[in-house]
């Protein structure tokens, strides 16, 4: 690209001619996933109980689950040998056969296959929405496109909930799926359009390949481990634990040489993304358990400090973008040190005697972190990428996510069974929390290692 584009105001980066369509398509995209991903929480409970799967409460989260995984890696491998044009057609056709399939369900084998090809959609989406920044924004905007993405999700998240729950009391649950069904339309129009526009791909040598039974494996260990977090028992250690065993036998072919050392460079991206994910995905788990079992916080009002997460990470990821030549490195780093800030306020905030309005600074604190982080963790990962392998990498830094929160909010659950109960958590959260901050400090250490040249 150009040097004249490279050096363009930041206002035109997202705007002008070149990008626009780009822009428009993945932010409606974006938000469309956003806000089914809030709503279905929301609906969850009536329709559930509809369909009479009281038993089953968590299977729909747990097949979106793991139908993501495995679609992130496939389309991880599609990208590399193809580009990001198959899965953009692809992902939203998947997701939007989910919503109408999961819109007209009567039984839960049937919603649980809706809640698949959403989960589908959404895992071909995760990478070649990544693959198609690449391609469009440069080094150097990619900042801008990441801070809008953020910004897509604060909207639903403010009032996807409360929009879900109108729509499920007056119409019913099933057009909390079926009402997005129109605008996924709109989307699959505007990417077919840019899809058109994109150049040729020409396979480039790559490195490692990810394969579909490793996806597989890691997709069931994941699983495993989510499973093993919601029905905390004796039995959920032993089928978590050998979930836990099969996820790193997969992951050694489906994360970058190093990435369980954080090897500086690209490994030590992908281990970031697990690291910080994890450690603030344990956090928001247990928070809202946290501010009605010891505060007394009603279940409306203990959702509150999330949405002021979302806030404070759109702030702040709005605050990287105006600033282009910021240190990517060195946000990395700021980011994961505002994190390990708010963690250490969820441990006092999880006793008793502690204030509870302190929880709302809290998640300011390290919403601004991830706010800060996330941005920087995605430039990096296609800085340090060779071209060929984005796809790759690009789904193993999401699967780190995936795993990484799986294990913490797992680990959550462990120690709620083991020291404390869901009535009575207070001593279960101060020692998540201490494991959190030392996570987050870890994080600080490793991200101070950087290769000399990129």
């Amino acid at each position: 690209m150009s040097q004249t584009v490279e050096a363009q105001p930041r206002k035109s980066v997202l705007w002008n001619r070149e990008h626009r369509l780009v822009t428009v398509g993945l932010l409606l995209v974006v938000t469309l996933v956003a806000f089914e991903n809030m709503g279905v929480a929301t609906a969850m409970p009536t329709l559930v109980a509809e369909l009479h799967g009281l038993a089953l409460y968590s299977w729909p989260f747990t097949t979106f689950l793991v139908a993501s995984v495995v679609a992130t890696v496939l389309s991880g491998r599609l990208g590399d040998r193809r580009g990001p044009a198959p899965a953009l057609l692809v992902g939203p056709a998947l997701f939007a056969a989910g919503l109408a399939v999961a819109g007209v369900a009567t039984t839960m084998p049937t919603l649980l296959v809706g809640r698949a090809l959403q989960g589908f959609g959404s895992g071909f989406l995760l990478v070649s929405v990544s693959l198609l920044i690449a391609l469009t924004f440069t080094d150097r905007e990619r900042p801008v496109i990441y801070a809008a993405n953020a910004a897509a999700w604060v909207l639903p998240a403010v009032i996807g909930p409360s929009v879900a729950g109108v729509v499920t009391v007056t119409v019913g649950w099933r057009w909390v799926f079926l009402g997005l069904l129109p605008l996924v339309g709109i989307g699959i129009a505007l990417l077919y359009k840019i899809t058109r526009r994109l150049p040729a791909h020409v396979p480039l040598s790559a490195g490692r390949r990810a394969g579909v039974i490793a996806a597989v494996v890691a997709a069931l260990g994941v699983a495993a481990l989510s499973w093993a977090a919601q029905h905390p028992s004796p039995a959920a250690i032993a089928y978590g634990g050998l979930g836990l065993v099969a996820l790193a036998v997969a992951l050694r072919k489906l994360l970058p040489a190093g990435t369980m050392t954080s090897r500086p460079g690209l490994p030590t991206v992908v281990a970031s993304r697990a690291l910080i994910a994890g450690a603030y995905a344990g956090m928001e788990a247990y928070l809202p358990l946290t501010m009605t079992a010891v505060h007394g916080y009603s279940p409306a009002l203990a959702g509150l400090p999330l949405t002021i997460t979302a806030l404070g990470w759109s702030a702040a990821s709005a605050l990287q973008g105006r600033f282009l030549d910021w240190s990517r490195e060195a946000s990395l780093r700021t980011g994961f040190a505002l994190v390990a800030i708010g963690l250490v306020g969820f441990g006092f905030v999880a006793q008793s005697w502690f204030p509870a309005w302190v929880a709302f600074a809290v998640c300011a604190v390290g919403g601004a972190g991830m706010g800060i982080a996330m941005p920087a963790i995605s430039v990096l990962l296609l800085r340090y990428s060779p071209e060929g392998e984005r796809g790759f990498n690009t789904s193993a830094m999401q699967l780190a996510d995936w795993v990484g929160s799986a294990l913490l909010i797992g680990l959550g659950g462990v120690l709620l069974a083991a020291v404390a109960s869901a009535a009575q958590p207070s001593a279960a959260m101060g020692l998540l929390s201490i494991a959190l901050v030392l996570l987050a400090l870890l994080g600080v250490q490793l991200t101070s290692r950087w290769p000399k040249q990129v």
